[in-house]
C-alpha cells in the first residue's frame, strides 16, 4: 500500500514538474494584471483534486487554492467546509479574501433531496456549487462529444477507458493531462452550458447529465487565456 502511494505521489509530482517546465505567461493589459482568488473545496480527493491542481499550475501561484482533504460524507458536508474555509480567510487579513469559493460535489448515490439541500445551501451562503449528476466524469467525457442521456457512473468510466485507450483509474495523475491536452476544454464548456438549456424547469435532481463545473473551468481558463469569462 505505502509503495502504491509513493508511486502515485511520484507521478504527480512528475506531472507537476513537466507542467511548470512550459507553464504560459498571462499577458499584462495596460501595465497590469487582473486576479482573482479562487477556493475550491471537493467531494473527491483524486480526480477533482487532481484535475484543478493542474488547472491551478497554469495560473499565478496562489491564485487558486485546492482543498485536497476531500468531504465525502455527504454533499451539504462540502458546501458547509466550503463556508468554513472561506470565515477563515476572512479573518486572515494578511493574504487577499477569495473572490470565489466553489464547493463541487456530485449526485452519486446521494439522495435528491440532499443533493439539492446542498445546491440551495450553497445559493444562500454565497458559495458557487460545482454540482454534477451523475458525477465529475460526464466533466472529460465532454471533452470528446456531447452527451444528453442519462447513464450510469460506470459507463462513464468504461467510455473514458475506451476513449483514453487505457484502463481510467480516479488517482491517475496523466488523465487530467490527457483530457486538458485534446485542446477541447472550450468545446467541452460549449457543450456543458446547452445541458442547462437541455433541463430547464426541472428539479436539480433530475438534470441528468449535467455538471455545473464547466462554468467553474470557463472562469479559470479565461484567466488562463487572458479574456472575459463568457459564464
Amino acid at each position: 500500500m505505502a509503495k502504491n502511494k509513493s508511486k502515485k505521489l511520484s507521478g504527480f509530482a512528475e506531472l507537476m514538474a513537466e507542467i511548470q517546465a512550459g507553464k504560459p505567461t498571462i499577458p499584462v493589459v495596460d501595465g497590469k494584471i487582473e486576479r482573482k482568488y479562487y477556493l475550491i473545496v471537493s467531494q473527491g480527493t483524486e480526480t477533482e483534486v487532481l484535475y484543478f491542481k493542474y488547472l491551478a499550475s497554469l495560473l499565478p501561484n496562489k491564485m487558486v487554492k485546492v482543498d485536497t482533504k476531500g468531504h465525502s460524507k455527504d454533499t451539504i458536508a462540502v458546501v458547509k467546509k466550503a463556508i468554513d474555509l472561506r470565515e477563515e480567510k476572512r479573518k486572515n487579513r494578511s493574504t487577499p479574501c477569495y473572490d470565489e469559493v466553489w464547493a463541487v460535489f456530485d449526485k452519486d448515490d446521494f439522495t435528491d433531496t440532499d443533493y439539492e439541500k446542498a445546491i440551495a445551501l450553497a445559493e444562500r451562503e454565497g458559495i458557487e456549487s460545482g454540482h454534477s449528476n451523475e458525477c465529475f466524469e460526464l466533466w472529460f467525457i465532454l471533452h470528446f462529444g456531447s452527451l444528453d442521456a442519462a447513464i450510469g457512473r460506470k459507463m462513464y468510466f468504461e467510455r473514458l477507458s475506451n476513449i483514453l485507450k487505457t484502463s481510467y483509474a480516479k488517482s491517475d495523475a496523466e488523465i487530467c493531462k490527457k483530457v486538458h491536452g485534446t485542446n477541447n476544454v472550450n468545446i467541452a464548456i460549449g457543450r456543458g452550458h446547452k445541458l442547462e438549456a437541455l433541463h430547464a424547469g426541472k428539479p436539480p435532481a433530475q438534470w441528468n447529465p449535467y455538471t455545473r463545473v464547466y462554468k467553474l473551468v470557463e472562469r479559470l481558463m479565461a484567466h488562463i487565456e487572458n479574456r472575459e469569462a463568457k459564464y
